[in-house]
């Protein structure tokens, strides 16, 4: 199984259309075996779900991501849990141990704005459930 994490600086990067990076963790019985860091190129939202295809991805996670993404990543087949942020290895630490919090209704509707830093599509601030 391969997830794909959007990726910035060791964390989650809020917003999916936007991200330059991704970190790829390829499992087994569970466990995590090998963990690359991949570039996206530019790619907008129609194109990295394209690309995660080729990647061969099963899950992402994500922060923020828009409906068409959303829609784009269902028919490729790959799983989404977005609303997610916190550091990216204990997120999917916590994904393969069946504690990660997520946000099955995430959204992000202000795709044209520039968000100055800050970007809150109905995220979740913690990886794991109290």
């Amino acid at each position: 199984m391969k997830i794909a994490v959007t990726y910035e600086n060791g964390q989650i990067f809020q917003h999916f259309g936007h991200t330059e990076l991704f970190k790829i963790y390829e499992v087994q019985d569970g466990k995590i075996t090998n963990s690359q860091i991949v570039e996206t190129n530019g790619s907008g939202h129609g194109a990295l779900a394209g690309l995660l295809s080729t990647l061969g991805i099963d899950i992402l996670v994500c922060g923020g991501i828009g409906g068409g993404a959303q829609m784009a990543l269902a028919q490729t087949g790959i799983k989404l849990y977005g609303g997610v942020s916190g550091d990216a290895d204990e997120t999917v630490e916590a994904l393969l141990n069946g504690k990660l919090m997520y946000n099955p209704d995430v959204k992000c509707n202000h795709h044209d704005s520039h968000h100055d830093g800050q970007h809150t599509c109905g995220c979740i601030q913690s990886v794991y459930g109290l």
